[in-house]
């Protein structure tokens, strides 16, 4: 096995470990929300918190990699997962609903070192292997779809007198997992002319065509699917009981990566438009199926839609990402693209409980059709813009 795969491998087990992670935060954290916030439409803040400080440190931390390394890099997010879980914990512990955001805010920085897993996959990876290699990363996030939600129901009574508190000491545990895997993890560093060249300013790779095309579906595809799947244990927890929001959760975090394992080979056949299009087409099936009713069958068929279309979507557009910049360039382009999606997040997160609260799961659906509009017709045309032009005859 070459050092390009074995690299692949074990991002892969990082990125597992990775949504094991969000699969517990993605059950807990709007519930431990909704019985600690002082209003109930501040719910899902700690999950707001989340992405705000993925938004806050994502460029830093693309910048610091450039300076030193991946693996160093991917080890202080892990560290800062560590510390954010103590303060959740802790926060539960108090009953102290602005403590168990601090924690989030600072479990924000593994998200946000976390999502360069597939760019570093990138790396050193070949050309015709560039994809597979981001394709098969973000499959091991189909560890975290099984593992994740079965820890928050194993641990949620663990500490006694004080719901959730168990499943934010279990995210400690599997950060350490990670830094020890990252041992493993051999990437070849910038070179020193490299790190000085400053490449291109960010205006004007940002006016390409397939920059904009990129960031705006990676934007979509995250922020439609947050919107929605943040909502979900709020929408269900009135009417299903813990353990069937937690099995919705599980299925959609499988069908999120568990695609990825030929979303690759995909798009290599059929083409990045035709693929991301059909994340697209699959995004809208998602809320027909949502308004159609409010069963455990329809949040499950939805979530499982919503999971599969975000996957089309968010391999199509960093791959097309990747189209965009030089080696010197990429630490700023992905850290612009992440720093875009994570806002994104934020606004869908910090909009769900509010819209949930008092507009209902049924209309906040109907937000997400413009948006989804939009990413269609971005990836339409670039298709246009790519086609190459026709052949005049002699």
């Amino acid at each position: 096995m070459d050092q390009a795969r074995k690299n692949v491998v074990v991002l892969a087990g990082c990125q597992g470990l990775l949504l094991v992670n969000n699969s517990i935060l993605i059950t807990v954290n709007a519930l431990a929300g909704y019985a600690l916030a002082p209003d109930k439409a501040l719910a899902t803040l700690p999950v707001t918190a989340y992405f705000v400080g993925s938004a806050l440190t994502t460029l830093p931390v693309s910048l610091l990699m450039q300076r030193i390394g991946r693996r160093a890099g991917f080890t202080a997010g892990a560290i800062g997962a560590i510390l954010g879980s103590a303060l959740c914990a802790w926060g539960v512990y108090a009953g102290n609903f602005w403590l168990l955001c601090a924690g989030t805010l600072v479990l924000g920085v593994y998200f946000a070192a976390g999502q360069y897993y597939r760019f570093a996959a990138a790396d050193s990876a070949s050309a015709d292997f560039k994809s597979k290699a981001i394709s098969l990363v973000l499959a091991g996030g189909i560890v975290g779809g099984f593992i994740g939600p079965e820890t928050s129901k194993f641990t949620n009574d663990l500490v006694a007198g004080h719901l959730f508190a168990g499943p934010y000491i279990s995210l400690m545990g599997f950060a350490l997992l990670s830094i020890l895997l990252l041992r493993w993890l051999n990437i070849p560093p910038l070179s020193e002319a490299e790190r000085r060249e400053a490449g291109r300013p960010i205006a004007g790779i940002a006016g390409q065509p397939t920059f904009i095309v990129a960031v705006l579906c990676g934007m979509v595809g995250y922020g439609v699917m947050n919107l929605l799947m943040t909502a979900t244990p709020l929408a269900m927890g009135h009417q299903h009981p813990f353990s069937d929001a937690a099995f919705v959760i599980q299925w959609h975090v499988v069908a999120m990566f568990a695609p990825a394992f030929v979303t690759g080979s995909l798009i290599q056949r059929f083409g990045l438009a035709t693929i991301m299009l059909t994340g697209v087409v699959l995004n809208f099936a998602c809320v027909a199926i949502a308004l159609a009713g409010v069963d455990v069958i329809n949040f499950w068929l939805a979530l499982v839609l919503l999971g599969v279309g975000w996957n089309f979507l968010y391999v199509g557009a960093t791959t097309l990402l990747t189209e965009s910049h030089t080696p010197a360039e990429r630490a700023k382009v992905q850290g612009v693209n992440d720093a875009a999606i994570f806002i994104t997040m934020v606004v869908s997160s910090l909009s769900a409980g509010a819209l949930f609260t008092y507009q209902g799961w049924q209309t906040m659906n109907l937000y997400a059709v413009p948006f989804l509009i939009l990413a269609g017709a971005g990836i339409l045309w670039l298709a246009a813009a790519r086609r190459p032009p026709p052949r005049v005859a002699a």
